[in-house]
């Protein structure tokens, strides 16, 4: 389905959001070439489209380049993909790499495939960004799920950090953006409603149960039924961060901040046992 059907009041709601989070984090400049990872879930679309829409009426010149990548998956089928890129009209890449048989291989059958599966998809991500001359990639995430990993690595791993808006690769050869970081799931399930995106399943880990991800999100979902505006403030928090009131020595270092004695004693890197 094409992109250039009449703006809705939804998707202008949309459209404001993801402009201010491209203005707040300057993720996009002009003469920016982005590939916009597209793996067929209603978020990609998603912010493909409006990406598009915004490119039409920016006051800067960028392009776009709609990047899909098939897996190897038993029982793949592309082709509502392709077709709806096709109407679309815009530069499309569709790349052909079996990461399914890696992944299958070396982890066993009771194994939580995401974390392989997506270091895979990266690499092949980044290399694809650089053969195509894009200087930006834009993925999908949004609100919900960077409230998600913020809860998630606090549980799980001990550290407070979620999903950055805007990332420089450790190789300092990509820089992606996430310009949907202000808009929430549900937003984004009713544009895809509202558009009919064909959206393509992941039959490799989509039936996984027990991920700590969907974990959290339903714990997210209880919350929010005593607190209605619990999901929005945690987001909020995110931009609202004070520094002085978290336990990170090596933190206060870089800021300037705490005791002059700091540093000047063992490593000055404050740690609390995770364990109790």
């Amino acid at each position: 389905m094409s992109t250039r059907n009449p703006v809705s009041k939804l998707e202008r709601k949309l459209l404001s959001k993801v402009g201010k989070a491209i203005k707040d984090f300057g993720m996009i400049e002009d003469g920016d070439r982005i590939l916009v990872a597209l793996s067929g879930g209603k978020d990609s679309y998603g912010l493909l489209c409006l990406l598009d829409r915004l490119r039409e009426r920016a006051p800067i010149k960028f392009e776009l380049v709609a990047w899909h990548l098939d897996q190897g998956q038993p029982g793949y089928d592309g082709s509502p993909l392709v077709e709806w890129l096709k109407d679309w009209s815009g530069e499309y890449v569709i790349a052909r790499q079996d990461t399914y048989s890696v992944v299958i291989d070396k982890l066993s059958e009771d194994a939580t495939y995401c974390s392989l599966c997506s270091r895979l998809r990266r690499g092949i991500l980044y290399n694809a960004a650089a053969e195509l001359g894009c200087s930006k990639i834009a993925l999908g995430h949004h609100g919900d799920d960077a409230v998600e990993t913020l809860l998630m690595n606090m549980m799980f791993t001990g550290q407070l950090k979620t999903m950055p808006a805007w990332l420089r690769s450790d190789d300092g050869r990509n820089t992606v953006i996430r310009p949907l970081i202000g808009c929430y799931e549900r937003e984004l399930s009713q544009y895809a409603e509202e558009r009919a995106f064909p959206i393509l399943p992941c039959n490799l880990c989509g039936s996984q149960d027990g991920l700590q991800r969907q974990a959290v999100k339903a714990l997210i979902g209880r919350l929010e039924e005593q607190h209605p505006k619990i999901r929005g403030s945690m987001l909020a928090a995110l931009t609202n961060v004070r520094a002085s009131h978290l336990l990170d020595t090596g933190l206060w270092e870089q800021l300037g901040l705490g005791p002059e004695t700091i540093g000047a004693q063992g490593t000055g890197r404050g740690r609390l046992q995770a364990r109790a």
